[in-house]
């Protein structure tokens, strides 16, 4: 049997690179395509050195694990260990994804072409496997729709729960109505009093607020110099929250303790004991479909009461 190497390894570095790919998408990375091909360029040099006098090291499982790091490496680089450990761990969830799908697929077909002429079969493994031909030529097309059109589908599932409820809240006998998101990603609470945190756009209660509240929600402005403004009656019940969150890392959020708080959910009122409130200036929906992002235990142990 006449063996075309140079096919062989253009096959391998063509399901390298959809590896590379796949493993951006369930990660949802950006890449750059040049990245993708230097990645499956890297893991198909296994295939030129089979040829080699190094053949015997190349197949040793050291030198595969050797150059699939080296391909995590130039496809995403190194910014911190696990962002690198979890992308070596879904390149090998990746490779082994596909080699079952391709053990499934040779089961299924392998009665059907041992009926088949074996100098047919023969001919078309000079040129590598079929079935991973043809997964390359389904592979890419695939990859291509989930990274252009469905990436973002994937987020829904890491979610436990996204609801918009209606939240009435009473705060320093201010009163107030909006509309909330209850987001499990928000994991934001005192870690002293363990009282959960919810996130409130300022604009859509800011004539109800009074103006140095406003001044200690912006962003713009120094939150020393804005807690001094602060009128009493607000300082008594305000909390300091440490926070990596709202686009700024290591800060210090200023939280007002809500003295009542009820979430209305299909027609179910849950009173929220213990809450606190972060008032920022961001823009929390692009729709302004929701004015606030309510943490996942206020509706959890929310007290159920009868809706009026």
């Amino acid at each position: 049997m006449v063996v075309y190497l140079d096919v062989i390894w253009l096959l391998n570095f063509l399901v390298d690179s959809l590896l590379i790919w796949m493993t951006a998408i369930f990660l949802k990375r950006n890449i750059h395509l040049a990245r993708i091909l230097l990645g499956g360029l890297i893991g198909s040099l296994l295939i030129i050195l089979s040829i080699t006098p190094l053949a015997t090291l190349a197949n040793h499982p050291l030198s595969k694990i050797g150059i699939s790091v080296i391909m995590i490496l130039f496809a995403f680089g190194f910014k911190r260990v696990n962002y690198f450990i979890s992308g070596l761990m879904t390149l090998y969830f990746s490779t082994f994804l596909m080699g079952g799908i391709l053990i499934g697929i040779h089961y299924l077909l392998n009665f059907d072409i041992e009926l088949q002429s074996a100098v047919l079969v023969n001919s078309i493994q000079g040129y590598g496997d079929p079935i991973s031909w043809l997964f390359v030529m389904i592979g890419f097309p695939a990859a291509w729709h989930f990274s252009q059109r469905s990436t973002n589908r994937i987020t829904v599932s890491n979610l436990v729960y996204d609801v918009l409820v209606d939240v009435d809240v009473v705060i320093n006998d201010i009163e107030f109505s909006l509309k909330g998101l209850i987001d499990s990603g928000n994991n934001l609470y005192d870690p002293i009093s363990k009282m959960p945190v919810m996130i409130v756009q300022a604009s859509a209660v800011a004539d109800q607020l009074p103006k140095e509240i406003l001044l200690l929600a912006s962003s713009k402005n120094d939150n020393l110099d804005a807690v001094g403004q602060i009128p009493p009656q607000w300082a008594d019940m305000m909390r300091l929250i440490p926070a990596t969150t709202l686009g700024q890392k290591n800060q210090l959020l200023c939280a007002f303790k809500a003295d009542k708080m009820t979430l209305l959910e299909n027609n179910t009122v849950k009173e929220v004991k213990k809450a606190l409130i972060v008032f920022t200036d961001q823009e929390l929906s692009g729709d302004q479909r929701f004015h606030c992002i309510i943490h996942p235990l206020m509706a959890s142990d929310g007290i159920i009461q009868p809706a009026s």
